[in-house]
């Protein structure tokens, strides 16, 4: 990884960014079947290859949206920093290494502090169908946590 990131670097290009924000960059749908394995750069030095790992039922699913791929990883950099995309069922060290197991990792669960409850049930006090009150409440503790959590 030293040696990617040290030639990566001299060109520009932080490949540890693809790694690190890989369901950010090329979203969630994406992120579940594949991820990327390396980013290799050809003698010119014009573009560099992105190899992106998945299994072979996605495969087809994924080379349909290798230029969308392709324009998501270069955009976060603002320049064509990838040229092509090659899309592989097996991993660059072999086969018995190469099981693509592609499952996110669980998004941890925000609960709403005492305060927010309270402001909640407060604002949704005057609903008088129960089933309408219950869900105004629920959708403004999410909208309140999600807030309060981008702020601090």
């Amino acid at each position: 990884m030293a040696r990617i990131r040290k030639a990566s670097e001299t060109r520009g290009f932080a490949v540890t960014r693809v790694l690190t924000h890989w369901g950010d960059i090329v979203g969630q749908d994406i992120a579940q079947i594949a991820r990327p394995v390396e980013v290799s750069y050809g003698r010119g030095g014009m573009g560099a290859t992105l190899t992106v790992l998945t299994t072979g039922a996605q495969a087809p699913m994924l080379e349909m949206q290798k230029e969308k791929l392709r324009d998501r990883v270069n955009g976060v950099y603002g320049y064509n920093a990838i040229a092509r995309i090659r899309i592989t069922q097996t991993a660059p060290t072999g086969f018995a290494e190469g099981q693509a197991q592609f499952s996110p990792a669980p998004k941890a669960k925000k609960t709403p502090d005492p305060e927010t409850v309270a402001e909640v049930r407060k604002s949704t006090a005057v609903v008088a169908d129960e089933g309408l009150r219950a869900a105004l409440e629920a959708l403004g503790k999410n909208v309140i946590t999600k807030h309060k959590h981008q702020r601090g």
